[in-house]
């Protein structure tokens, strides 16, 4: 490996066709320039210089590296400019991983303020605790997760509250409670209950409907929020949907705020031990 002090030296030297002048830009005295050279001359096999009465030129050995080392140096060059932007936040790559709901507002608003030239956005969405295993493997640099299914992972991650992700109902636009500024959970007992999670699963829904003294009856099981809100419109049945959802209720769809206390699920920002500065902002973002 031919060392890269050396290699700006060699190249210093090539330019101005002069021991002394390339010292002198880089700070070495001329007994150290010549040590250098011929350090560097035993490693390339060979004469890269022809002393000259006033100056040296390049041998054919010594053209032939100058071509290589201008692109290594080229390309260390760029490598510098780039960590430095990584280490800035301004630049480099931010592998953000988030949850399907999440990327109904709060991702996308927090990335609109934090984007900007040189930094690019790559994107997983994934259930939590996937997300959380591939940023313990390296695979993100911040993640943002909840609580609820599965609670919150015991791996080594950095944990920032965002949110407490209250739960509403959805209803269909004529639904006889859709007039209703608030609704109590045992006035939808009778309903057919739209849900996501297999026939005998506990939910949030199971949870406030036993605490509201009635079992839900279900029937339709549907894994996107999409198609939820496709059932409720067709008025199928009704269903619980967390706020971070509530800016994609389609025409045709109200949602109500449930009184008492209820379930619901918080959700975070998921960092590794040491962040990026990209990362550290877009978390203040999703604070704000």
């Amino acid at each position: 490996m031919l060392e890269m002090n050396a290699l700006r030296l060699f190249d210093e030297i090539a330019r101005s066709g002069s021991f002394t002048a390339a010292g002198e830009l880089l700070g070495y005295t001329q007994s150290a320039v010549s040590r250098r050279v011929a350090a560097l001359e035993r490693e390339a096999g060979g004469p890269l210089f022809e002393r000259l009465a006033r100056g040296v030129r390049l041998t054919p050995a010594g053209t032939a590296l100058h071509r290589h080392v201008v692109g290594v140096l080229e390309r260390l060059e760029r490598a510098g400019e780039e960590l430095a932007a990584i280490h800035r936040g301004t630049g480099g790559t931010l592998r953000i991983g988030s949850f399907s709901t999440a990327n109904v507002h709060l991702v996308p608003s927090a990335l609109r303020r934090l984007a900007r030239p040189g930094l690019e956005v790559q994107l997983v969405e994934g259930l939590s605790p996937v997300l959380v295993e591939r940023l313990n493997a390296g695979a993100l640099d911040v993640a943002v997760i909840s609580d609820y299914p599965a609670g919150l992972p015991t791996s080594p991650v950095g944990l920032v509250p965002l949110k407490e992700d209250e739960l509403l109902v959805a209803l269909p636009s004529e639904h006889r409670l859709a007039a209703s500024d608030e609704i109590e959970l045992a006035d939808l007992a009778g309903e057919t209950w739209i849900e996501a999670a297999p026939r005998g699963q506990p939910t949030l829904l199971t949870q406030a409907a036993t605490a509201a003294g009635f079992t839900p009856r279900g029937g339709l099981r549907v894994a996107e929020w999409s198609g939820k809100f496709g059932f409720v419109t067709a008025g199928l049945g009704v269903t619980l949907v967390p706020e971070l959802a509530a800016r994609a209720v389609p025409e045709g769809v109200v949602l109500k705020r449930l009184s008492g206390s209820l379930p619901s699920r918080r959700v975070y920002a998921a960092l590794p031990p040491s962040p990026l500065p990209a990362a550290l902002e877009l978390v203040e973002l999703l604070k704000q």
